[in-house]
């Protein structure tokens, strides 16, 4: 076994092994990261003009489809990620070829403040970052992008292996890391990808453009799977994947 194959490895347990409150307080962390991290990608790509920036894969799909389907709507980020989110609950399922509503709720109540979240940061930030047009304005937007995809990786690695509920999107993830590639986060992570994409198909048939694709798509598209694995060993590192189950 190679050096590479070593790291793709990852410890997990089909028990629970750490209590529920621990288990709530490392989920909230990474609920906040997360959240805050896909808003750094999408706001970041919407002020730097001319665009060429973009956010994240799956968080550019969905604010593109949000906006087809919804117009310009003051709520949009929040039903974007919430319908769309529910709709890859119920593609886990088929993945795992059995349907378990206990799951289902647990993709939810997790996309509910999720959702929230996303909606919040974004007004706040919004607000905060203004238009970048200097050089040097652009280059730290182009490193705040990457930092929020770093940080999206990392909250994904978290909250899956504390396993108490998840993104439906990182469920899928998890779905086919140890279901069908054997462990590795990084081809998992772009199998992953492939709803996303039919979502952006979709948007860029409705309204004949997309946006928020760009470096930062490419830079989340090639590392945040990779970001994830790495997090996995160096973040929480005693936080091993708990009660995993991905269908039989």
């Amino acid at each position: 076994m190679n050096a590479v194959q070593q790291h793709q490895r990852v410890a997990f347990d089909s028990q629970r092994h750490i209590s529920m409150a621990a288990s709530i307080g490392y989920f909230a962390i990474s609920l906040v990261i997360n959240s805050l991290g896909n808003v750094l990608t999408l706001v970041t790509s919407t002020h730097i003009h001319p665009s060429f920036l973009g956010s994240a894969y799956w968080t550019a799909a969905e604010s593109n489809l949000g906006h087809a389907l919804l117009g310009d709507n003051s709520q949009v980020l929040f039903w974007a990620f919430f319908v769309l989110g529910m709709l890859v609950a119920f593609l886990n399922a088929a993945l795992m070829h059995q349907l378990e509503w206990k799951r289902i709720l647990g993709n939810l109540a997790f996309l509910l403040p999720f959702s929230l979240f996303i909606q919040w940061f974004a007004n706040i930030f919004n607000r905060l970052m203004p238009n970048a047009y200097s050089p040097l304005m652009v280059a730290l937007y182009v490193l705040i992008n990457f930092l929020g995809v770093a940080c999206m990786g990392t909250a994904i690695s978290i909250y899956q292996r504390v396993n108490l509920v998840l993104h439906p999107a990182d469920d899928l993830t998890q779905i086919l890391r140890y279901r069908y590639c054997r462990g590795n986060a990084t081809i998992a992570m772009w199998f992953s990808y492939v709803p996303p994409t039919i979502m952006g198909i979709i948007a860029a048939l409705m309204t004949g453009s997309l946006t928020n694709f760009g470096l930062g798509t490419i830079f989340a598209f090639l590392f945040q799977g990779s970001i994830t694995g790495i997090a996995d060993r160096i973040v929480f590192p005693k936080l091993k994947h708990q009660a995993l189950d991905v269908g039989r």
